[in-house]
């Protein structure tokens, strides 16, 4: 098997750029990479990689490649890879298996690749590779130690998987990491969503009636900062507490059946499937904006939209037209997959220093539990996430109090006199 599979080589320069940039300003992962070059703890270990391919997952795969790790890079979308990126990779010797709007069967055929290098720890974005290791190649699973999942729809399979008793080997839900889903989740979905929007729509928000369905922890912060720019946001929500937070964070709250009519931008977070149906977009505005802020492209009904439509035309980069029956067109941004990644840059990079610190910290523990953990998904540690969270302050110089003796003793007693 040849060592890379990429668009073009010679865009490998540009892709060097984006990584040193992204560097530049993940200093979590600077502080790490020097550390792994120095102990080499994952000397001769194989990681497979599948994740969005853009930067700053590139400079995630150099540090682990510093700690002395045999890399395997493939993405986990078929719009967000990006083709400089994975050429600035291949060239460094890593096996990089990807390439921006690959068909389903080349975005398949890469993530088997990777995994036929024979993982001993894999890193995963959505479930794919854990998928394909236990449908298609349980066989590619024999020397898997265990691995790490980056969002809250790969875990929820994973936890659906480790109920029914069939999950082979040990995950960690990197997603549930405070210092990954408080800030990853909420400050980076809520502002790559928006960059996405409006980069692609050149269109103003103030002013704009935004309709976010969920309001987990993505949700929040979509609708968090479509109020910051000024638009009038109605959440729709199943859970009833979570309904109740979007009132009091401020926010209109109603079913989508009733939302779809008044709603100028639709954004789904909900990790579920058809929660914008073809019924609610036959009552929606003309010229109504759809676009999807979870992991897969199942929440807006692209199927169904696509046998309903009587036409459909590229209105602008990254946005499709689709007449109704009724006569009125509804846009959708990136085919109805994840927005902020496959039709921009995704999360900053200073948010991503934070996830990917976890993914390190992750690996790292599955190498140094190898056989002592149970096939279940297994938490991330709260001294990890206070490992990652007191080096970030201080990487940002910003030192914080300490508790005293006395307040330390207080507040572990149950005598308060």
């Amino acid at each position: 098997m040849k060592n890379y599979e990429v668009r073009d080589l010679k865009l490998a320069p540009s892709g060097r750029q984006k990584i040193e940039w992204v560097k530049a300003h993940m200093p979590l992962l600077r502080g790490l990479q020097e550390e792994f070059e120095h102990d080499k703890p994952f000397e001769g270990i194989k990681i497979s990689l599948s994740i969005h391919l853009e930067a700053k997952t590139a400079y995630l795969c150099e540090v682990l490649a510093a700690g002395g790790a045999k890399m395997s890079v493939t993405g986990s979308n078929v719009l967000s890879t990006q083709d400089d990126v994975a050429a600035a990779l291949a060239v460094t010797g890593m096996h990089v298996y990807a390439y921006h709007q690959a068909t389903a069967e080349e975005y398949n055929k890469h993530i088997e690749m990777v995994l036929e290098q024979k993982p001993n720890i894999i890193i995963d974005d959505g479930g794919d590779l854990v998928s394909l290791l236990h449908t298609k190649r349980p066989d590619l699973a024999t020397e898997v130690w265990g691995g790490c999942e980056e969002t809250t729809t790969g875990i929820l399979r994973l936890k659906a998987m480790e109920r029914e008793g069939i999950l082979k080997f040990p995950m960690v839900a990197v997603n549930d990491a405070k210092c990954k889903h408080f800030f990853d989740n909420r400050y980076g979905t809520g502002q790559s969503t928006w960059d996405s929007i409006m980069r692609n729509t050149n269109l103003i928000i103030a002013g704009k009636r935004i309709v976010v369905a969920g309001y987990g922890w993505c949700g929040k912060g979509i609708a968090m900062r479509a109020k910051a720019l000024g638009a009038r946001v109605t959440v729709t929500e199943i859970d009833p507490v979570a309904a109740i937070e979007a009132i009091m964070d401020g926010f209109d709250v109603m079913t989508m059946e009733k939302a779809a009519g008044s709603g100028d931008i639709f954004v789904s977070a909900t990790g579920n499937k058809k929660v914008i149906t073809v019924q609610h977009m036959l009552t929606m505005k003309e010229g109504a904006i759809l676009c999807n802020a979870g992991h897969f492209n199942v929440e807006v009904d692209m199927p169904g939209l696509e046998a309903a439509a009587a036409d459909k035309k590229e209105l602008r980069k990254n946005i499709g037209g689709y007449q109704l029956p009724n006569g009125k067109w509804i846009c959708v941004i990136a085919e109805g997959r994840l927005v902020n990644i496959a039709a921009a840059d995704g999360h900053p990079a200073e948010i991503m220093d934070l996830s990917f610190a976890v993914q390190c910290l992750s690996a790292l523990y599955i190498k140094n539990n190898k056989g002592k953990l149970e096939n279940k998904v297994v938490d991330v540690s709260a001294e990890t996430d206070d490992i990652i969270a007191r080096r970030l302050l201080s990487a940002w110089g910003l030192p914080i109090d300490t508790l005293s003796q006395e307040q330390h003793e207080y507040l572990n007693s149950w005598n308060i006199e």
